[in-house]
């Protein structure tokens, strides 16, 4: 199916928004530039990652982000269930959000930041999702002073869902910059079948700066590395026979199982299922 995209618009801006998409397996975040979100997720079902978080999302809960780098995935059950995506998205720009809230966002209030996070979607967000929903079917009703009562009122909303009692202390938890750690980012993403570009991505470097921080910690390439861990949590794995091997390949980041053999005999010196006979 086709891409299709309605907005609402705030001095140009684009405030609310709602995107038809087909599937897909991985994709970058949606938005590129400074603005903040929140997300629902109408029709399909995603996993967020980021440097440190592994989230699911479906219609019962949605997403609130600050602009960073992560990504949007599937996995084989979410594939399984998902024909397209619906996703109706709020932004929120600081510009915008100093204007209608008074607010100044160079003002540092220590607050806990809010990099990713699930938030679920109760009567109240559901219901105002819905007003949204028949606004971007009907823009012709929704002028700059009513786009800008929704997003206050959104915000509002948010407020109690997050626990956070003051617009100004949300809002500096949401713009609080990422401190992106690179080693406890490698960790936590090593078992996924992530390129090494898009690892880089998530550690927030160009590939060649990448490269050269991986090799002054670990004193090694990302290829070598990483496929040595995956091998060596493959063996582990292989000790238990209720587990089937293309399940090891999964739990391991080998998307195909062709290249999982082939990997795994190349530094075994056999095959995943001859390892798994000769270990009984």
């Amino acid at each position: 199916m086709d891409f299709i995209k309605k907005v609402l618009t705030y001095k140009g801006k684009v405030v609310f928004e709602k995107i038809t998409m087909p599937k897909f397996k991985r994709i970058p975040k949606l938005y590129d530039n400074n603005e903040a979100c929140f997300m629902f997720l109408e029709k399909g079902e995603f996993t967020v990652r980021s440097s440190e978080y592994l989230l699911e999302f479906d219609n019962q809960n949605a997403l609130l982000a600050k602009c960073f780098n992560y990504f949007f995935e599937t996995n084989p059950t979410q594939w399984a269930n998902t024909k397209n995506f619906e996703l109706v998205g709020v932004l929120f720009y600081p510009e915008i959000v100093e204007e209608i809230f008074d607010l100044d966002l160079s003002i540092n209030i220590q607050e806990p930041s809010i990099d990713v996070k699930s938030i679920e979607v109760d009567y109240l967000l559901n219901n105002f999702k819905e007003n949204i929903n028949y606004l971007l079917d009907h823009p012709q009703l929704a002028d700059d002073h009513l786009v800008l009562l929704k997003l206050k009122e959104f915000v509002h909303l948010l407020l109690k869902r997050v626990g956070i009692n003051s617009v100004q202390k949300f809002f500096s938890a949401l713009y609080e910059p990422v401190v992106y750690d690179f080693k406890k980012t490698i960790e936590n993403n090593i078992y996924s079948n992530l390129t090494i570009d898009e690892l880089a991505s998530l550690c927030n470097k160009s590939l060649s700066s990448f490269k050269r921080k991986f090799a002054e910690v670990y004193q090694t390439t990302p290829q070598s590395y990483i496929t040595q861990k995956k091998i060596e949590k493959a063996c582990q794995l292989l000790t238990n026979k209720s587990i089937n091997v293309s399940e090891v390949a999964y739990q391991c980041g080998f998307e195909y199982i062709s290249k999982f053999n082939r990997n795994f005999k190349k530094h075994i010196g056999k095959s995943p299922s001859e390892f798994r006979n000769s270990i009984n």
